[in-house]
């Protein structure tokens, strides 16, 4: 009892510690990402030809760096929970992982075995793109774990967004024609900076 106490605030107040806390790890695991996104683009800058650069998976590239820093400035809203229990700290951190497990898919340790990024990507889209899918179902819970009146502030354009990308990232995992991986990640790009500056441009 006295330890629930002591992560609390008089009046109901978000103890400010306890988010630092928290928004120290989710910085960690993001900033590894982002490194992780370009430390592999500087590579390809440095050796154009030997990576047989796809425009579809630069593509994703871009999308999912979008997503990892959306989901780093969206996270600030975390503050608003009053009490922190060792289930959402554990959720939190999770959702977080897959972020960096998503952009360790797009640029492994090794081509080994590949004879560029389009025979790479292919080979691997049903787990990128599963991941991707985990990802939006995560965003889903976080934002509803932030208060119902937060969830319903994002308007409805918020769900139908993640409904809309969960079905574009089920159609990549089944399809492998390249118009088809184009539109798709074309539409995901629309579709994530639209929202990005209706919903977030201002915490």
């Amino acid at each position: 009892m006295r330890a629930t106490e002591e992560r609390k605030v008089d009046g109901g107040i978000p103890n400010p510690e306890v988010f630092t806390h928290v928004r120290v790890i989710i910085g960690i695991i993001l900033g590894l990402s982002v490194s992780r996104l370009l430390t592999g683009i500087a590579r390809i800058i440095q050796h154009p030809q030997r990576k047989n650069v796809y425009l579809v998976h630069l593509g994703w590239v871009m999308f999912t760096f979008l997503t990892v820093v959306h989901f780093w400035w969206f996270e600030f809203y975390l503050h608003q929970l009053v009490l922190w229990k060792f289930e959402a700290y554990l959720f939190v951190i999770f959702f977080a992982s897959l972020h960096f497990l998503a952009c360790a898919l797009l640029f492994p340790d090794s081509m080994e075995g590949y004879s560029g990024y389009e025979d790479y990507f292919m080979s691997r889209r049903a787990w990128y793109f599963g991941l991707l899918i985990a990802i939006f179902i995560a965003d889903l819970v976080d934002t509803a774990m932030k208060g119902m009146d937060h969830f319903r502030s994002l308007g409805p354009e918020y769900p139908f967004r993640n409904l809309f990308m969960m079905a574009l990232f089920g159609l990549g995992i089944y399809f492998r024609r390249a118009k088809v991986q184009i539109t798709l990640v074309g539409l995901a790009l629309l579709c994530q900076i639209a929202f990005i500056l209706i919903q977030f441009d201002t915490i």
